[in-house]
């Protein structure tokens, strides 16, 4: 299935790009998203006469995001955790426990931004999580897990 892209897509290519990608792909993720269109010459015309304002609007957006990344670096974020007699924790801290962690503290993360590169956090401690803002934007948080007093 050939698509022209309306946005930059990781790992696949940048706005204006026309690729060859699987059926499902484009079908399930790409169209309905919004982040690309089929490859018809109807569409390809339109896409290249809309090409300077999709361009200013991911610039616009880059931009934003750049700037929570800037508000981000270098950030501690403290979670407080039911935590048993050895140090491990009672379930665990997850994407959705670091989103709002965030949102107490007066930031706005989605939990489809957090990247835990180790899976959920199962013991006190420090750790590096990273943040995924933007398909070029990516910060890295230290995250401390701490008992409940």
């Amino acid at each position: 299935m050939n698509v022209i892209l309306l946005e930059k897509v990781e790992n696949l290519g940048e706005i204006g790009d026309m690729v060859n990608v699987k059926p499902g792909y484009g079908r399930n993720y790409l169209l309905p998203q919004r982040k690309a269109a089929l490859a018809t010459n109807k569409n390809i015309a339109e896409v290249e006469s809309r090409r300077a304002d999709l361009e200013k609007a991911a610039a616009v957006e880059r931009a934003s995001a750049q700037s929570r990344a800037d508000l981000l670096s270098g950030m501690d974020l403290v979670i407080p955790a039911n935590v048993g007699a050895e140090g491990k924790l009672f379930g665990s801290v997850g994407p959705i426990d670091i989103a709002d962690a965030f949102e107490k503290v007066g930031v706005e993360v989605a939990r489809s931004e957090v990247r835990l590169p180790d899976g959920p956090i199962h013991e006190i401690g420090e750790f590096t999580i990273g943040l995924h803002l933007h398909s070029d934007v990516n910060v890295d948080v230290n995250l401390k897990v701490v008992p409940e007093e």
